[in-house]
């Protein structure tokens, strides 16, 4: 095993003398290593999964929009428009009710539920 080692380092010393490395994407730039400590360890594998695709469960989009929705209520001037809003907004309510799925570790007073949707990317 120590030789194979030995050549291993042989051949990325050799590597880096011949330029190989210096056009790689992100060189000179430092290595973003995402904090997954604050995940439940059976929870990551689905994080990491579901953050790779670009999404989230239903519940949690629906918490999501609902809670986007409430923040541009205070910016509409016309209180016909606000009570529009606010109807859209009971009805996601109605709709996130009616799932009836919830995991304790999703509540919105626990810490995971906040941070997985400020990891997650919006689309």
């Amino acid at each position: 095993m120590f030789a194979f080692q030995k050549i291993v380092e042989k051949r990325i010393k050799e590597a880096q003398e011949r330029g190989d490395f210096d056009d790689l994407p992100g060189h000179g730039e430092p290595i973003n290593i995402e904090d997954d400590s604050h995940i439940p360890e059976d929870l990551r594998l689905v994080h990491k999964i579901l953050k790779n695709a670009g999404c989230l469960p239903p519940e949690l989009q629906l918490r999501k929009d609902i809670r986007q929705m409430e923040d541009m209520l205070d910016n509409i001037p016309d209180e016909k428009e606000k009570y529009r809003q606010i109807k859209k907004i009971n009805f996601k309510i109605m709709q996130l009710n009616m799932m009836g799925k919830g995991s304790p570790l999703m509540g919105e007073s626990e810490i995971y539920y906040k941070k997985l949707l400020d990891k997650v990317p919006q689309k």
